[in-house]
């Protein structure tokens, strides 16, 4: 039975050295979750905290309403798929998903069901007799899923388990990992820097910068309403603009550097007639205008990508 996980007010120190100041974040049961940020932002610490591998030096982590931070790794019930797979190389395919079974002293008959029951929602059981030194990445990473799942676990996590894949093979795991998911509706916290891969498979991200969330929301609004200027930046690409919040005809409208008047509905109560503001504009968002009613620029560069091209533009200021 999967379960709803709190962080509150937690904290992660080494020494001196804090990582994480008071991080506080709910995950809903069954939620596929993940945590996304650049390299050294702390998701992997909060992880690990969660799975039981780092200390706790503040604030609390509940299953449920159940305190777990005094509750060894081994007793919380958890699922991990790791980076590295880490599956024994002695042991086949089937020997491997039964490995957390027979730990638990599970009968013949019903760890032989359960088995061949995840071998086939992850779709390996053709590889079943195999040693994982004849399978490919993508299905070793198929082994290391189903060796997490088959236990039942009340949370799965997994910390960045598609780095080692190349780039074709990264998007139809991407696409397995969260049917199975789906199928099984284990509570899922999911770690990568990747930001197409979080958008992809996530019900709610949140974005981490040196141990502090910055924003959590379904890949939607993060993508579309980005809470500040890192958020903006490190999901997608954004072009950032200086202007000014001016009235316009009753409503407000951002005034860019060259004088261009861009009337905007969604500024909000926070913002106020004369604030010197920011505005992130998603290369997609861009329209080739007549002269005189947009912003003017000189084309710098052109690349072309395949199914797009990308241009490099010179604004006034």
């Amino acid at each position: 039975m999967s379960v709803a996980i709190t962080a509150d007010k937690v904290v992660k120190r080494y020494g001196d050295l804090t990582i994480i100041p008071q991080l506080t974040q709910n995950i809903k049961n069954g939620e596929f979750f993940t945590l996304l940020g650049p390299s050294g932002c702390g998701k992997t610490t909060l992880l690990r905290m969660i799975a039981g591998f780092n200390s706790i030096e503040g604030g609390q982590i509940r299953f449920n309403d159940q305190v777990i931070n005094d509750i060894p790794a081994h007793k919380r019930n958890i699922g991990m798929v790791f980076q590295s797979y880490a599956i024994f190389p002695h042991l086949t395919v089937r020997e491997n998903v039964e490995y957390g079974l027979k730990l638990r002293n599970m009968p013949k008959d019903e760890m032989k069901t359960k088995v061949d029951k995840i071998l086939d929602v992850v779709q390996i059981t053709e590889y079943q007799d195999r040693l994982p030194e004849r399978l490919s990445g993508g299905q070793q990473q198929r082994v290391a899923l189903a060796r997490a799942i088959v236990i039942h676990p009340s949370v799965l996590l997994m910390d960045e388990p598609l780095s080692n894949l190349d780039a074709k093979l990264r998007v139809e795991m991407r696409s397995a990992i969260r049917e199975v998911q789906k199928q099984v509706g284990i509570t899922t916290v999911y770690v990568t820097h990747d930001q197409e891969e979080a958008l992809a498979i996530s019900d709610r991200i949140a974005v981490m910068k040196k141990g502090v969330i910055q924003q959590t929301g379904t890949p939607h609004t993060i993508y579309t309403r980005p809470y500040n200027v890192f958020v903006a930046t490190f999901i997608g690409h954004s072009n950032l603009f200086k202007g000014r919040i001016e009235e316009a005809n009753g409503g407000k409208a951002v005034v860019f550097a060259d004088g261009f008047v861009l009337p905007m509905s969604t500024i909000g109560e926070e913002g106020k007639i004369g604030d010197d503001v920011t505005i992130a504009v998603r290369p997609e968002e861009f329209s080739i205008c007549g002269e005189g009613q947009g912003i003017k620029c000189k084309i710098k560069t052109k690349v072309f990508l395949g199914k797009y091209i990308t241009y490099g533009l010179d604004f006034p200021d």
